[in-house]
């Protein structure tokens, strides 16, 4: 086993509750952890063509840019099976502030303007999208940043590609714990990224992810420039790799 590896494992079992500190942001990677956007706005993300992305990033902030179909998201090059996940985000001024974190393409932690609403649903900022709405609201104004922590188990899936045990995910929010082990099946909505705008490099993926339950984490379009920034992943197993389109 690797040291980077054992690092991985320690900070996972270090704390049996998974309840991270959010009380200040940015918060720094800890060891092991696969950095997907750091503080320089160096990145390890891809267009949903395999290409070479068109968000600006600027002074370690990547911006979502939309391409006026809501097809423009992001893809790590980071492909993973079980992990938590890590995500910083700043809403825009104006508009509705939508956006997410799509966990392999499937399962999106929802963002949206969500401040001030007195009773969320699976539509608003925390929700697992389709599955479950947020806790609580945990939404800040736009303006001020914002953190997702994802702990993530995929769905196990037979030979047959049938799942035979829900996947689960808990989340906290700036703070908040707004999902807590929620359990999903198959993916719900028509839009993510493998049935609305998919491409050559994204038929690739999904054929892999489905038949290994590895894959990786989009950020969305959704038509709001929402900022992200201190993006990384920490993987719970060995199964996590840097994907190249070219290999089977």
């Amino acid at each position: 086993m690797t040291p980077a590896v054992l690092l991985v494992l320690a900070y996972l079992s270090a704390a049996p509750s998974f309840k991270p500190d959010q009380g200040k942001l940015p918060v720094a990677p800890p060891k092991g952890a696969a950095v997907l956007l750091d503080e320089k706005g160096n990145h390890s993300f891809l267009s949903m063509a395999g290409e070479k992305i068109d968000w600006p990033v600027e002074d370690g902030v990547i911006t979502s840019t939309s391409n006026k179909k809501n097809q423009n998201h992001i893809v790590s090059k980071l492909h993973f099976k079980d992990a938590d996940i890590h995500v910083e985000f700043l809403l825009p001024e104006k508009g509705t502030g939508n956006s997410g974190v799509y966990i392999h393409g499937n399962y999106e932690i929802q963002i949206l303007n969500s401040a001030g609403k007195e009773k969320v649903t699976q539509d608003d900022a925390g929700a697992l999208y389709g599955f479950s709405a947020p806790l609580e609201n945990a939404c800040r104004k736009p303006g001020e940043w914002q953190v997702f922590d994802i702990r993530y188990r995929a769905p196990r899936r037979d030979e047959s590609g049938k799942i035979t045990e829900k996947g689960t995910v808990t989340v906290w929010f700036n703070g908040k714990q707004v999902q807590d082990n929620t359990e999903f099946g198959e993916p719900k909505s028509t839009f993510h990224p493998f049935r609305y705008g998919n491409t050559p490099y994204l038929d690739k993926i999904r054929d892999r992810q489905k038949k290994t339950m590895t894959g990786p984490v989009f950020l969305q379009d959704h038509g709001n420039p929402v900022k992200f920034r201190n993006v990384w992943v920490v993987p719970a197993d060995k199964e996590a790799f840097t994907y190249e389109a070219d290999k089977k």
